[in-house]
């Protein structure tokens, strides 16, 4: 029997501004590593585990995601949520959780992910914006930012455009959609007038993938972005990833109802 049977998804969303990602790491404030310290305040022991369906980078935020939690009793969480969002300290907030079956594999139960990236190339950019998007300058027009997106769409080698690690040998990812807009998402005194939203919807990404498709949409040309999908395995310049601050997990797409688990 396993140690601890039960199991309850919540859904999460944070602020990344002051984490250093997802991912524990000694002697670094970390998303995981919060969420570890408040549950074990709460619930008075360590007897329990937890994984994220995302691991996002450092500064990289958060705005529909989920996690898992496994235990060895079974416990009304939905009673804590008031008390763990409290010591969670607004940085992070549990917006809801069930109980399902401990057979349910969040990592594999993910459908799509979407990303968005919000930057701006205005004059009157505050800084207290820059919690949220970047400002950059020499950027493409509208409609180039436009046609290079819709390059990526489909099924494609992105070794040109990620973080390259030597243990991993698949680099095919799915892009379902991928485009630019003109945003009003974030108004108010200190937001920029004009502000773009590079929007990314995909089953799975790499690490950087995002970050580098945006600084491409910004320089390059679109042929420039089909000859490096095309031809991954060329000694091509690195392509910069576009800065963290920018960019939110926006929505996690679940494959099913978590429910049918319980």
């Amino acid at each position: 029997m396993r140690t601890r049977p039960y199991s309850y998804l919540f859904s999460i969303s944070y602020f990344g501004g002051h984490f250093k990602g997802w991912a524990k790491q000694p002697n670094q404030a970390t998303v995981e590593g919060k969420l570890e310290r408040v549950f074990r305040y709460v619930l008075n022991h360590e007897d329990f585990s937890l994984i994220g369906a995302s691991r996002t980078d450092s500064g990289v935020h958060c705005r529909s995601g989920y996690m898992q939690l496994f235990l060895r009793e079974k416990i009304e969480l939905e009673n804590l949520l008031p008390t763990l969002n409290q010591n969670l300290g607004g940085e992070i907030t549990l917006n809801s959780v069930q109980e399902i079956s401990r057979d349910f594999n969040l990592i594999q139960a993910v459908e799509k992910k979407t990303y968005r990236y919000f930057f701006s190339d205005s004059a009157d950019f505050h800084p207290f914006a820059s919690a949220y998007m970047h400002q950059v300058s020499g950027l493409n027009s509208l409609e180039k930012m436009e046609k290079n997106a819709s390059a990526f769409v489909g099924e494609h080698d992105f070794k040109a455009f990620c973080k390259v690690s030597p243990n991993k040998s698949d680099y095919v990812r799915e892009v379902l959609e991928a485009k630019v807009y003109l945003t009003d998402e974030y108004q108010g005194e200190f937001f920029p007038e004009r502000v773009y939203c590079f929007e990314v919807t995909g089953t799975g990404f790499l690490h950087h993938q995002v970050r580098k498709m945006v600084s491409a949409i910004w320089t390059l040309a679109s042929d420039q972005i089909q000859e490096r999908l095309n031809k991954p395995e060329e000694s091509w310049e690195q392509i910069p990833p576009a800065p963290a601050h920018g960019l939110t997990l926006w929505e996690t797409v679940l494959v099913e109802n978590p429910g049918n688990y319980i």
